[in-house]
């Protein structure tokens, strides 16, 4: 048994159901309490799983499942995701990220790989570089970068306005919360399905684990808060790469031949020293539900 499987075993667990070797577990960060999910091989080397919006661990599930014989994976729902504390601020991707440093120090984690997909690899960016020491390879999923490839702009024509429609609406003040409360399940029906490129990648027991998280008191605020935030986070990452340069930590960037980021590789080859780019197929945004089997074998290729 390696120090980092001493350490997390030492803490109050709960089996993940239909997940044999996987455990719920909580850790109390800066005053937040975190939820996450560890388990998969004790003796493997380290990989850290972030989600993105509306989502939480729970995305990862299907790709834990196909590499917890060779890594110890941990996912962490970030503070206002899943069943994580909703504080009231703290929700700018530098902020989120100290809360993962904060985590993984605790459970004695300092050399990983690093996975991460829509909001979460807003969170992965600036952490890889404030934390390029410990990460061995980082991978990030269908998503821009505030301040470095997300534009300021946001497309409004028909065929692309589907995909980004949210980033405004999240911005407005309360005005989120008063019309999806109560009108979850049509929201997450939508929004979930519509990214993909088969609705029915997402069952009625996904659905209801979605409905479940985001009708949590303050999950709704919480939600809307990274986009609420993405002005101050765009303007870390941007004072980051002017101050200290490119991102040094091997990067694959992760695209989806029908996913919102045409191709993740080539703007992000501005900003980070060593991209590679793959693109999965038959894949809209959702690309840990929708390929695992893809995604998980382009992991395990990068990262060995």
């Amino acid at each position: 048994m390696n120090a980092s499987e001493l350490k997390i075993t030492s803490r109050w667990s709960q089996p993940v159901t239909n997940l044999p070797d996987f455990s719920h577990h909580y850790a109390t960060v800066d005053g937040v309490r975190i939820h996450y999910v560890s388990g998969g091989n004790p003796q493997g080397e380290t990989l850290v799983l972030l989600a993105g919006f509306p989502q939480s661990w729970f995305a990862w599930r299907k790709v834990m499942a196909l590499l917890g014989d060779r890594y110890f994976i941990i996912a962490p729902d970030l503070p206002g995701q899943g069943d994580s504390d909703k504080p009231y601020s703290g929700y700018d991707t530098t902020s989120l990220a100290e809360k993962v440093q904060g985590l993984l120090l605790q459970l004695n984690i300092h050399h990983y790989y690093l996975a991460a997909h829509d909001v979460g690899a807003w969170v992965a960016w600036p952490f890889a570089l404030r934390y390029a020491n410990q990460i061995k390879k980082l991978a990030l999923l269908d998503a821009g970068i505030p301040g470095v490839t997300l534009p300021d702009a946001l497309p409004a024509t028909p065929d692309k306005a589907w995909k980004t429609w949210h980033f405004a609406f999240h911005l407005l003040p309360d005005l989120p919360e008063a019309l999806i409360a109560g009108r979850e399940e049509i929201y997450l029906d939508w929004f979930l399905k519509r990214k993909a490129v088969s609705p029915m990648v997402f069952d009625a027991e996904d659905m209801a684990e979605y409905v479940r998280l985001l009708q949590q008191n303050g999950a709704l605020r919480a939600g809307m808060a990274a986009y609420r935030e993405v002005s101050v986070s765009a303007e870390q990452n941007r004072a980051w790469l002017h101050d200290n340069g490119k991102l040094t930590v091997p990067l694959l960037a992760v695209s989806a031949d029908q996913g919102s980021i045409p191709d993740m590789a080539i703007p992000l080859q501005e900003f980070a020293a060593e991209v590679s780019g793959i693109k999965i197929a038959h894949c809209g945004h959702f690309i840990p539900d929708e390929q695992p089997q893809a995604l998980a074998e382009a992991l395990r290729e990068f990262f060995s």
